[in-house]
């Protein structure tokens, strides 16, 4: 059973989110949508899980980001063509 990170009450339901990320370089932040989220009807928290945050920011590293627009859904920022295979700075 999944519980809240926060709380860790069992009172948490998946959701999709509007999420604001600070691109690699520093230079900007963009907002993407429909994110993977997890929301705590206790505490009130939502929150992306680990394995979400660690896509979206490898996504990003290994992506021309100079190309994404300022919004972006979640699959669409996936489905980006990477330039590299992997993130070899983790």
């Amino acid at each position: 059973m999944k519980r809240c990170l926060w709380c860790e009450s069992s009172k948490v339901t998946d959701t999709k989110q509007t999420v604001y990320w600070e691109l690699p370089d520093g230079l900007r932040a963009i907002e993407i949508t429909n994110t993977p989220s997890v929301s705590c009807a206790e505490c009130q928290m939502v929150y992306q899980e680990e394995e979400v945050v660690e896509a979206i920011e490898d996504q990003l590293f290994l992506i021309d980001t100079s190309r994404l627009a300022r919004t972006i859904t979640y699959e669409e920022l996936m489905n980006e063509p990477r330039r590299l295979k992997r993130n070899y700075f983790k």
